[in-house]
């Protein structure tokens, strides 16, 4: 099982969970971060750090973020890999908690 980032990532982005990732399976798009399922070894070290907690273990995974499951796959093989933190995004606390924000994410 791996670690998947939910819908609460869109448009905010924190990436303080990038930063102790020990095997850096963690990839960045525009507004998003997504967990390439195979390379993640389900550590759970990413899953407290997130100021969001848009990170779920895949067998706790909310029934409405099973979809989740394939975009951290798809959007993982096609983004490049970050392995550092950076700043969220400028209005991340204004989305923080906002919920359905999968049309607002950006491939």
């Amino acid at each position: 099982m791996a670690f998947i980032v939910t819908d609460n990532c869109i448009r905010c982005k924190y990436t303080d969970c990038v930063e102790v990732c020990p095997v850096d399976c963690f990839y960045e798009g525009p507004n998003f971060l997504a967990i390439n399922p195979d390379e993640c070894i389900d550590c759970a070290l990413c899953e407290p750090e997130c100021p969001a907690g848009a990170i779920f273990s895949e067998d706790e995974l909310p029934e409405s973020q099973e979809i989740f499951v394939m975009l951290n796959n798809d959007l993982s093989q096609v983004w490049p890999n970050i392995s550092d933190r950076k700043d969220p995004l400028p209005d991340a606390a204004k989305w923080d908690g906002v919920e359905d924000k999968l049309e607002h994410l950006e491939r």
